[in-house]
């Protein structure tokens, strides 16, 4: 390996980014580079090649990510070392100050490197690129801790040159330039070209389960298998090509399965549901990946493989009238109407005082008439605006006492205006709520405004047609 080579390697490695990117480079289009850079020689190599890069493509925005963890007692001098390096390479450097919080039951190194992505993806904004300087011996220690833990072809998969990472609304580009490259190669290339790099004290430290196998195990495996490391990377690639039809499939299976309710305001009010009819049908191999897709497509923590077993025996097996209820690392499964709904365990509850915030919010916002509120109340926002058009209440009577409230009794009655032709008398709340599909988790979570006593509308669902505003009248909108 030689600067020309780690040069054309990241410039290869961004044009297969940009070839699958749904919004290609351009001009008036800036793409910021970020490299994770912890001044261990991987990284520095990596920022030497990235100082050259950056020479021949002054097109990009570059920076250097460093992240103090506070854990060494030399943490101030890798940050010394790397403001000094930056210098040098003539690249921007930002310093990321974190605080580790172990909980029971989580390794400090599983904490420490949470931290120090959520500090890294911070400087990432939607198809930015982040380098990081793992290499074909970071592959192999991967690949053994996947195979410790029990994990399937996403996790033997290990690591490849270009994936997409983030979160759906903040995708970027993760590359690994050097992941064909063994340690040795890479610490040649360090002497070479003379390049200082830091030693982190914490790698000898054979308590942490990547050391351990760097340690004392990978030395093993490379005096009986020289090019372990070598044959390791080839089949991690061959699973991750497995994997990715797999995804495939996936892709094309899944919106199948997310069968709509007929009624907008039921898939509005629950969310997004997976059609269990639907997924019946398919074999249990299937049933296991399309229901951990569908979850992983919602944002949430996935499941063991004995809990996702138990969600598909309870769900699939369940009365139409079971109440499931599956709760694990902060997300609780729930199925109503022949649909399995995912959701965060935190939505389903909410301060009692949160409830009275809101109410004074309302009143506020009356007595001082200002455009617009925005509310909160189970992680949801709504808006309350004054408008001329669509459906929209008449304002409460002078001194008239406006409220939300929540979980109201069944027999509360209200005439939501989509009712107008179909019913000519008001309905109980709870049998609205049968009729239109909200779920019984969500049905206590609706934000219910009142004038007085009076039931005027579901905020985000519907507003009383008694209390409809007429004409071009402005009147509140409330969603």
């Amino acid at each position: 390996m030689d600067i020309a080579y780690l040069v054309d390697k990241i410039a290869q490695l961004i044009e297969r980014a940009h070839k699958t990117d749904s919004e290609p480079y351009s001009s008036t289009n800036k793409r910021k580079i970020v490299l994770a850079y912890s001044g261990g020689v991987d990284s520095e190599v990596l920022a030497y090649g990235l100082s050259e890069f950056a020479k021949q493509y002054p097109q990009f925005e570059y920076l250097l990510v460093h992240v103090h963890h506070g854990l060494s007692q030399y943490a101030d001098d890798w940050v010394k070392h790397c403001q000094n390096r930056a210098d040098s390479y003539q690249l921007p450097l930002q310093i990321e100050y974190v605080t580790l919080v172990q909980q029971s039951r989580q390794s400090l190194e599983a904490v420490a490197r949470q931290a120090r992505y959520q500090a890294i993806e911070s400087h990432l904004n939607q198809h930015n690129i982040l380098l990081t300087a793992h290499h074909q011996d970071d592959q192999l220690e991967t690949l053994l801790l996947a195979l410790k833990r029990g994990q399937g072809p996403k996790g033997l998969s290990s690591m490849g040159e270009v994936q997409l990472s983030g979160k759906p609304e903040q995708q970027y580009f993760k590359l690994r330039p050097l992941l064909a490259i063994d340690r040795q190669q890479i610490e040649q290339f360090a002497a070479a070209n003379s390049l200082v790099h830091i030693e982190d004290d914490s790698n000898q430290d054979d308590r942490f389960d990547r050391n351990f196998l760097r340690l004392n195990v990978i030395p093993l495996l490379k005096d009986r298998w020289p090019s372990i490391t070598q044959t390791a990377n080839r089949s991690a690639n061959l699973i991750a090509q497995q994997q990715q039809m797999i995804d495939e499939e996936v892709q094309y299976k899944l919106p199948l399965l997310i069968d709509r309710p007929q009624d907008p305001l039921s898939m509005q009010a629950n969310g997004v549901g997976l059609s269990i009819t639907l997924l019946s049908k398919y074999t249990t191999a299937w049933q296991t990946e399309l229901l951990r897709s569908f979850i992983d497509s919602l944002g949430l923590a996935m499941p063991s493989q004995v809990q996702l077993a138990q969600v598909l025996t309870q769900v699939l097996t369940a009365q139409d009238d079971a109440n499931v209820h599956i709760e694990y690392s902060g997300t609780v499964i729930k199925r109503f109407n022949q649909h399995l709904y995912g959701l965060p365990a935190a939505t389903l509850s909410e301060d009692e005082s949160h409830e009275n915030d809101l109410n004074q919010a309302v009143i506020d916002w009356f007595s001082h008439s200002s455009n617009a509120v925005e509310l909160t109340a189970y992680q949801r926002r709504f808006t309350i605006n004054k408008t001329h058009s669509g459906h929209r209440l008449v304002f409460p009577q002078a001194n008239q006492p406006v409220s939300l409230r929540f979980d109201q009794p069944g027999k509360v009655k209200c005439y939501p205006q989509f009712q107008m032709n179909a019913r000519h008398k008001p309905r109980e709340l709870k049998k609205l709520w049968q009729e239109i599909g909200i779920a019984p988790w969500r049905r206590k979570q609706v934000p219910l405004l009142y004038y007085g006593d009076t039931l005027v509308a579901a905020i985000g669902l519907w507003v009383d047609k008694r209390f409809m505003q007429q004409d071009n009248l402005p009147g509140l909108s409330i969603w």
